[in-house]
């Protein structure tokens, strides 16, 4: 009996092992090229911060899924009145912040307002600025009343931009971020990952993963070794460059796919020379986009000749508009004042397509007589000096923000790029609903970016996606910047 009893406890604690063995991972390692500057979606412009906290940490109203639709997030259902003034939005009840305080309609109105106010540091001001009024019906209902209808109102509430913030937390998020989400920030060590752990409490699906780590691996030749190692994962935006070097390998899926990224060489619209026309036009001869785009992206990314993604119904073709031609970008110059060309400096952010196309395109512009240096600088030194404090001539960098061509209609955006005609379709597009009417609106702007070579159109940023085979429930397309892991798990 004694000899039974032990074989039995043997027996059962092998079995334990054995299934214990084959039990589904739960934590998650993924490389990330960017670090974020700080973590509150609603305070900052830069990709990277979507791209570890949405859906994951924080929630708005509406949520964007993997294919571009608008899905219920905080919002369980909602009503839109007659006239398309105003949306009546039913909440989740029982849902918390990760500090566990309540959710309730008076957190939408305080995110709302605060979004919209004239001190906002919102990064995408513009996306509240139809907002007239907002209304706490009772603590599981908001109305928000628009000064005019807005057809894009419930797609511009699933922005990370639109994401609902505590008033006890909404200064603090920066550092310690606290939202509603699956996934409970953990811990950020600069300059190396960002941590997130399993919300226990969280009112919809729980997540599968218990823990996630961001990894910053700014580089393709230390992306490659992380990988093969198993010291990461999964690598969502990897190198296009090093992509050889893992498709063969059967333990990892290589998915390509697309995204919101319209990749183009910046041109500072408001500082000598490029304020003139006919030099922006040169250097949009200058541009052999099919030699960009092999070396940049690795012959992955999409050419276009405006800002807007090819994927999307309204998309122009107008990479015909100044064709790849070296001595009629001379000719431009020289009607310019410059037969001699000029100098100018090139900014050029971390991102692989952007090193590896600045090299191109100086290359490029030298057969024409502009001579570029190269000036490398870190995201962080790239936002305060591009993008904020506009001190640059030229740069790289891919805007992956959907939907995103009123970027141009902007005051005071780094493109110092100014047309009333544009603006007044901007405008117009704003107050249209009717999608008919809403594609030749972006059909026009797309032309007016197109003739007036606001920038050098280069190629729509390919969603190049490299993780562990047995890992699912990853997006392979990128229509908001997101990693969104709400549905990640291994499988066994």
């Amino acid at each position: 009996m004694r000899i039974l009893q032990t074989a039995l406890l043997a027996a059962a604690a092998f079995a334990a092992l054995g299934a214990s063995a084959h039990a589904a991972r739960t934590d998650l390692v993924l490389g990330i090229v960017l670090e974020p500057p700080h973590l509150d979606p609603t305070a900052g412009a830069a990709a990277a911060i979507d791209e570890v906290l949405y859906a994951n940490v924080f929630e708005g109203l509406t949520r964007i899924g993997p294919s571009g639709e608008v899905l219920p997030a905080l919002a369980e259902t909602w009503t839109i009145s007659e006239d398309g003034k105003s949306y009546t939005f039913r909440l989740r009840t029982g849902a918390k912040f990760h500090d566990g305080s309540a959710f309730d309609a008076e957190d939408v109105k305080f995110s709302l307002d605060r979004a919209r106010a004239e001190n906002s540091t919102n990064a995408q001001k513009q996306l509240f600025a139809q907002i007239d009024t907002v209304d706490v019906v009772d603590p599981a209902t908001v109305r928000v009343n628009l000064k005019r209808p807005q057809g894009s109102f419930l797609y511009n509430m699933g922005w990370g931009d639109a994401v609902i913030v505590a008033p006890e937390s909404a200064e603090t998020n920066k550092e310690r971020p606290v939202g509603t989400g699956p996934f409970r920030f953990q811990n950020w060590a600069r300059g190396s990952a960002i941590s997130l752990v399993k919300n226990a409490d969280y009112w919809g699906e729980p997540a599968a993963l218990e823990k996630a780590e961001f990894r910053v691996i700014p580089d393709a030749a230390a992306a490659v070794p992380a990988l093969l190692s198993g010291d990461i994962q999964a690598f969502p935006m990897f190198p296009p460059d090093a992509v050889s070097q893992v498709q063969d390998d059967p333990r990892f899926k290589v998915v390509i796919g697309s995204t919101e990224g319209e990749t183009l060489l910046s041109i500072n619209n408001a500082k000598a020379p490029f304020d003139n026309l006919k030099v922006r036009q040169a250097i949009a001869h200058a541009l052999d986009r099919s030699e960009i785009i092999a070396g940049a992206s690795n012959g992955l990314g999409t050419p276009i000749g405006s800002h807007f993604s090819p994927a999307n119904a309204a998309y122009v073709d107008l990479t015909g508009t100044y064709p790849h031609d070296v001595e009629k970008a001379k000719a431009l110059l020289a009607e310019a004042g410059f037969p001699n060309g000029f100098k100018a400096t090139l900014k050029l952010p971390p991102p692989s397509y952007a090193r590896l196309g600045g090299e191109i395109i100086a290359s490029e512009l030298r057969q024409v007589g502009i001579d570029l240096q190269i000036i490398p600088v870190e995201w962080a030194d790239w936002l305060q000096q591009v993008f904020k404090d506009k001190d640059f001539d030229l740069t790289i960098i891919s805007h992956t923000e959907p939907n995103d061509i009123d970027i141009y209609s902007r005051p005071d955006y780094y493109f110092g790029y100014k047309n009333p005609a544009f603006n007044a379709i901007i405008a117009k597009l704003d107050e249209t609903s009717d999608e008919a009417q809403r594609n030749d609106l972006y059909r026009q702007a797309q032309e007016i970016l197109a003739r007036d070579a606001v920038v050098g159109f280069l190629f729509q940023l390919p969603k190049v996606g490299v993780w562990d085979a047995k890992l699912q429930g990853l997006w392979e397309n990128s229509p908001i910047q997101a990693n969104d892991l709400t549905k990640v798990k291994w499988t066994d």
